[in-house]
């Protein structure tokens, strides 16, 4: 059985049944009517048949798959900010291309859903210059005025230009301590704001970077604990335990840095968690 609608079962007075209640449910039921010996026992197994059914289908409809974010030829559900750089962005070759055209941050914002909580991104990039560039997410305005957003940041940028921006997180904090989570770390910031560094296992290494040509990206942000992928790789990730200023939901850009800087990104698709 096939379905591409998501259901709930919920019980009178109460709150909606995740598919695994219902499959419990459906298992204790089981049971009863196996132990029955009323007439109505095939009505009941035709129900309980049903039942198990329809726990598959929820579940079906929770396992979202990737849904291209992307059309391949326009910017049809982005923006940019600030609007004055839009020119920094445009579609080259079937990609999303950025030109840096100052020295300061401009930004790519993805328009369909502004309030991202768990998700998954993916998409591949590839570097035309040297320069720094990245992904922003669960952003939000910054009041400050320190950066344009605060939020999150997966850092992007050629090959050779430091463990601290190939493959790290950056921390776009307004007034919180931003900690360094350079390429090959795993980062734990407690309730208190206090930082834990361990490395990784297995570590990415520059060679196992394309130069001048695409590579894959990988993104996870799953409640408070985040992973950065390249080629497959675990890069850095973090876990943002902070009682007071962590991001729960927000927005997601894509970023340049730095004048001259020209990157471009495609196949970029976007998984729900949540």
């Amino acid at each position: 059985m096939c379905c591409t609608f998501r259901a709930y079962v919920v019980p009178i007075g109460g709150q909606p049944l995740p598919s695994r209640a219902i499959a419990r449910s459906a298992a204790g039921y089981s049971k009863r009517v196996q132990r029955s010996r009323s007439p109505s026992r095939l009505i009941q197994i035709g129900l309980l048949a049903s039942l198990v059914a329809l726990a598959s289908c929820i579940a079906d409809g929770l396992r979202q798959d990737f849904v291209p974010i992307f059309d391949g030829e326009t910017l049809d559900g982005w923006r940019s900010h600030p609007d004055r750089l839009a020119d920094a962005w445009s579609v080259a070759d079937g990609a999303i291309q950025g030109t840096g055209l100052e020295n300061r941050q401009s930004y790519l914002v993805y328009a369909g859903d502004e309030s991202l909580g768990d998700f998954e991104l993916k998409l591949s990039y590839r570097m035309l210059t040297d320069g720094n560039t990245g992904i922003e997410l669960r952003a939000h305005p910054d009041a400050t005025g320190k950066r344009p957003f605060e939020g999150y940041h997966a850092d992007l940028g050629h090959v050779g230009i430091g463990p601290q921006i190939l493959g790290a997180w950056d921390f776009h904090f307004s007034t919180r301590r931003e900690f360094p989570c350079k390429r090959g770390t795993r980062l734990v910031i407690d309730e208190g704001g206090e930082a834990v560094f361990e490395p990784i296992g297995r570590q990415l290494r520059t060679d196992d970077i394309a130069v001048r040509d695409w590579n894959r990206c990988h993104i996870v942000a799953r409640g408070n604990r985040f992973q950065f992928f390249i080629n497959g790789i675990l890069s850095s990730e973090f876990i943002d335990e902070f009682d007071d200023g962590s991001f729960e939901t927000g927005l997601v850009a894509l970023q340049l840095h730095e004048k001259g800087t020209v990157v471009q990104f495609k196949d970029v698709a976007l998984k729900h968690l949540r």
